[in-house]
């Protein structure tokens, strides 16, 4: 990786970036294959949007990729069998992200990994309507791989009073020690780019902008080489700041176009996608490969082989971590990276989904306490969407719940730059999640 001189790069305004970002760790780990699991749990919900139904029962024998959870709104997302085997049961079983039990399809595997009939056969895609684009994507239960996990079929049907002239491609990979995305970007480029062709293609979209940060010099070569032929794809190095990959802030700095955080990007006529999607939508387009597995970074100072796994959905945590060779001592577990992660209290029964983009693995993490806030202002410089975290942090605090409201709570995005700057070591964001929880329950008593 390598850095290009400052002055030339696209931005936005405020944001920070971590002395040390760990990604050295595993920036030269090319994707390798993890042992297929034992047992797969395929949670029922893993995007956002309606939960699927169970569409097969205890005892059936399913193969790779059939369709085992049914989505149940325009909002959802299918499910797919990630290995081939015998359904255990259909039961709840903690959930990786809320730690509440939650609907999932149990799968032992069998001996053989067979795809499922008529899936992984290759298809012209150069004369393929929009429309069938789509019905692939949905079919396949493509959501967004950069974390958010929105339904991608639901991103490609904006309203008919909203026109989208440019689709953003996320190459900015800005949170610390995660290289998921990097991996693929060097391995699979000309696949990514097709993957970004049939989406503009679906929506009728004419221009595209790829946004990588500076530290991927490589990559950021490597595409512009590949599009050099393509007028209308424009690849752009931006500064390596975080988060500098989020939507508002990427379409900030490659479109300068400004919307309200509570908005979509649909409001200035663009849509984001994330590169692993790209390369999704590719998969299924082209193959008819559901979404059955992604890259997984699993790195820190707590493994001794810390690598980019390819992990079939529903894998258990404690296998990967075992193939990475974890330590000892370790004292933090971080489902995401360290800025907008979740730190794990038990991983015995984790597994991943299709939101899984790295496991962080600590030993010897630091336990901060936190003091009054000491008004240095600091997280109002950091603030990339301009509000004031200070203020915030004691409303929330202090419950006043309204005040919060008045101060814009809710176009917070927890990207975690103000407790990552904070001095006090203020919990910032924990109190402002809590915040955000206390008024939507107020809201559905009222």
């Amino acid at each position: 990786m390598m850095t290009a001189v400052k002055s030339k790069l696209k931005t936005f305004i405020g944001g920070i970036h971590p002395a040390d970002d760990g990604k050295i760790l595993t920036s030269d780990k090319k994707e390798i294959a993890a042992p297929l699991p034992k047992t797969a749990y395929l949670f029922m919900s893993q995007h956002i949007g309606a939960p699927c139904k169970p569409v097969v029962k205890k005892g059936d024998v399913v193969k790779k990729g059939q369709l085992v959870g049914e989505s149940q709104g325009f909002v959802s997302a299918n499910v797919h069998a990630s290995i081939s085997g015998k359904v255990l049961d259909v039961a709840p079983w903690p959930h990786p992200v809320t730690g509440v039990k939650s609907p999932a399809v149990i799968i032992e595997r069998g001996e053989d990994d067979l795809w499922a009939e008529g899936l992984n056969e290759a298809f012209d895609t150069d004369r393929i309507s929009p429309e069938e684009i789509k019905q692939r994507i949905q079919t396949a239960g493509i959501v967004g791989l950069g974390g958010a996990t929105f339904p991608t079929h639901v991103k490609l049907t904006p309203p008919k009073d909203k026109t989208v002239d440019t689709v953003v491609m996320n190459g900015a990979e800005c949170e610390p020690y995660l290289t998921c995305d990097y991996r693929l970007m060097l391995d699979k480029p000309q696949e990514i780019i097709q993957g970004l062709k049939l989406v503009m293609k679906c929506i009728g979209c004419k221009k595209a902008h790829i946004g990588i940060e500076a530290n991927k010099e490589d990559v950021y070569a490597l595409f512009k080489d590949i599009v050099s032929n393509e007028p209308d794809i424009k690849v752009d190095l931006m500064e390596v700041k975080y988060p500098q990959g989020a939507e508002h802030q990427l379409i900030k700095a490659l479109l300068n176009r400004e919307f309200k955080p509570t908005q979509l990007p649909l409001e200035v006529g663009a849509i984001v996608i994330n590169v692993g999607t790209a390369f999704a939508v590719y998969e299924a387009v082209k193959f008819k490969r559901p979404l059955i597995e992604r890259l997984v970074t699993v790195t820190g100072n707590g493994v001794k082989n810390p690598q980019n796994f390819l992990v079939r959905l529903g894998t258990p945590i404690k296998q990967l971590l075992e193939d990475a060779e974890v330590a000892a001592d370790v004292n933090k577990i971080i489902f995401g990276g360290p800025m907008m992660g979740i730190a794990q209290g038990n991983i015995d029964n984790a597994v991943t989904i299709k939101g899984t983009g790295g496991v962080l693995v600590l030993k010897d993490a630091r336990q901060w306490r936190s003091h009054a806030c000491i008004r240095c202002g600091r997280c109002i410089d950091g603030c990339p969407y301009g509000l004031n975290p200070s203020a915030l942090s004691i409303v929330c605090e202090a419950r006043e719940f309204n005040l919060a409201i008045e101060n814009n709570v809710m176009e917070c995005k927890e990207c975690g730059c103000c407790s990552y700057i904070c001095p006090a070591k203020r919990p910032i964001v924990h109190l402002i999640k809590f915040a955000k929880a206390e008024i939507a329950k107020q809201k559905v008593k009222t």
